[in-house]
């Protein structure tokens, strides 16, 4: 039994911190990822901001979103209606947890490695890993739009994601390019934190 948990175990938590991982990074390259969008859709057009005032407003609601400390949201230049407010509140509790368990991978990553034995991942589990994203992958690439849909109707309870631009201007800066090259990010972290463990012997 200690021995089937130890096989269990051990590639869960590659698992978790390959996603942990993939959601931190595209969390840090989101900000770079949302400069370029801005630059070239001419989103601050759309709002009738500059390019500093709409990376000001989204630097506010970044911190939001990965600082437990920042309880209330408030943009400088793009107003937030409540059903908003409460989706960006639910996407916050999502990041938080994925910062947790990225923080807790590492401690014990580097735990097992100075004290007890390394955790392993096998070439064959690292393989059956990677494919698990591999199998949505065409359905987000041709429809990313309803990939998109499916993706907050699993980890959402409500429609609150379904934002209006009339009340939520910021929806006209968050586009959808920007989405799918933030899903992109992530989805290559996640891969190439397993792909390392095809080149050990």
């Amino acid at each position: 039994m200690k021995k089937f948990l130890s096989k269990l175990g051990q590639p869960l938590f590659h698992f978790f911190f390959a996603v942990s991982s993939a959601v931190v990074g595209a969390i840090v390259v989101s900000w770079p990822l949302l400069l370029l969008f801005t630059l070239l859709e001419k989103t601050y057009q759309t709002v009738n901001l500059t390019v500093g005032q709409v990376m000001s407003n989204y630097n506010q609601l970044l911190l939001y979103l990965v600082w437990p400390g920042q309880t209330k949201l408030q943009m400088s230049n793009l107003p937030t209606s409540a059903s908003a407010a409460a989706h960006f509140a639910d996407a916050k509790n999502l990041f938080i947890l994925a910062e947790l368990v990225f923080l807790l991978c590492l401690a014990l990553s580097s735990y097992f490695r100075n004290y007890k034995k390394p955790l392993k991942l096998t070439q064959t589990q690292a393989l059956l890993l990677m494919l698990l994203p591999i199998v949505v992958m065409p359905f987000a690439l041709t429809d990313f739009d309803s990939f998109f849909r499916v993706f907050h109707t699993f980890f959402f309870r409500n429609d609150n994601w379904l934002f209006d631009p009339a009340t939520d201007p910021v929806i006209n800066v968050l586009t959808e390019g920007f989405f799918a090259s933030c899903f992109a990010v992530g989805g290559a972290i996640y891969e190439l934190y397993l792909a390392r463990y095809l080149l050990k012997k």
